[in-house]
């Protein structure tokens, strides 16, 4: 028997939630079409996901992923820019991560609490407190983009560029733009590191431009692909836990009280926007090497496989009152971050973030709501990025 094949379209980008529940009644793997006809396999239960997140079955080279395309649909996947850790297997990946983990250990993280503090302050002095305000393009945004320049070493004059170059790699909607933006990064990247090289500085790209690894020095590509990775990865989540957990708070009256209330429970808070809404909607693609059981279907090998990260954190077998924003949960072991040897790197530097600048913007504008007078808000347009275009609110209550 043939299996239904889910098409991933544009009401599906606008509103997975109520797809993603009939998808986990049916069953934990789906058949689907990406990027315009491509065929995968959708996972959309917990305990699926968690489990084939971890399985060396699954691979992730972009090399080998390239073959695996029907012929005149690979596109993007033959960019050069994919050629980094998150699109790498061991022993490369190994590699690759351990050059970074020291800079987004949690320890290390915490360091740059006092400056993000400091530059969530200077967003928030920069708000309007008596008129409309888009809470994503005025500070969900700029916060993280700030910090993750400060942490490489990029110039403030150039932060604002950041967005223009990763948006045609994450959003449908711009993806006409993508030739331009690897144009312009295949310019503006090696004069950056060059300038690391003749100058080093204290930042985290000076120390890849004259890294070694047990003595296995990044490549020039390497270099390259690795920077890219961290720019667009260092602030797309956090853009989106921002904005996501800002949402989920001034649509739940009730829980915005009670964070007021107790403000101890913003670790908890924060762990639980990203559980509910989370920043990530499907992890980024794997395939098979060999052939893999879900359930009752098996994987042939030498196909793509999707995991749904937001699916999977509304699993209703794993969490108690799925799409409840419940900041007391005794357990909130989410997958927001992935799990297994691609766990996110940046995710402390991600909680931390979310926790100041939320906790900074409750304690600022305590009567901040959503504008009542503004359209409802949009989401992107990406498989990969669960997050609002805009967020309009009042910042003092009418």
């Amino acid at each position: 028997m043939t299996p239904q094949v889910e098409p991933l379209d544009s009401d599906f980008l606008q509103d997975p939630y109520a797809v993603y529940r009939r998808l986990r009644q049916r069953g934990p793997v789906h058949r689907v079409e990406i990027w315009g006809g491509v065929p995968a396999w959708l996972v959309t239960r917990y305990a699926e996901a968690r489990e084939l997140l971890a399985d060396p079955r699954l691979a992730k080279d972009h090399l080998r992923a390239e073959r695996l395309f029907p012929p005149g649909f690979a596109g993007g996947a033959r960019s050069g820019w994919n050629a980094n850790m998150l699109h790498t297997d061991p022993p490369d990946h190994t590699r690759l991560r351990r050059l970074v983990n020291k800079a987004f250990a949690a320890r290390a993280v915490q360091h740059l609490r006092p400056r993000i503090e400091q530059v969530t302050d200077e967003l928030l002095d920069t708000l309007d407190p008596t008129g409309p305000v888009d809470l994503i393009q005025s500070f969900a945004l700029p916060l993280p983009i700030r910090i993750i320049g400060l942490l490489l070493g990029v110039p403030e004059s150039d932060h604002e560029r950041f967005t223009e170059w990763s948006e045609p790699f994450i959003d449908s909607r711009a993806s006409f733009r993508r030739g331009s933006a690897e144009r312009e990064l295949a310019e503006y990247l090696p004069r950056l590191l060059a300038a690391k090289r003749a100058n080093p500085e204290p930042d985290l790209l000076s120390e890849l431009a004259a890294a070694s690894a047990d003595g296995d020095r990044l490549t020039e590509a390497e270099l390259l692909t690795m920077t890219f990775l961290l720019i667009l990865a260092g602030y797309e989540t956090t853009v989106n836990l921002i904005g996501n957990g800002a949402h989920a708070l001034l649509t739940n009256p009730a829980r915005l009280a009670e964070l007021q209330a107790r403000p101890e429970l913003l670790p908890a808070a924060v762990e639980e926007f990203l559980r509910i809404a989370s920043p990530v909607n499907i992890a980024t693609t794997r395939f098979t090497t060999e052939p893999v059981r879900i359930g009752e279907v098996e994987i042939p090998a030498g196909e793509f496989v999707l995991i749904g990260l937001l699916a999977a954190n509304h699993d209703e077998v794993q969490f108690t009152g799925p799409d409840e924003l419940d900041f007391t949960r005794a357990v909130n072991a989410h997958l927001a971050f992935g799990h297994g040897i691609h766990y996110c790197v940046g995710a402390p530097l991600a909680r931390l973030e979310g926790e100041v600048a939320l906790g900074r913007l409750l304690a600022r504008f305590p009567g901040i709501a959503l504008d009542a007078d503004a359209p409802t808000p949009g989401r992107r347009q990406s498989t990969l990025m669960h997050g609002l275009t805009a967020l309009p609110v009042r910042l003092t209550a009418a």
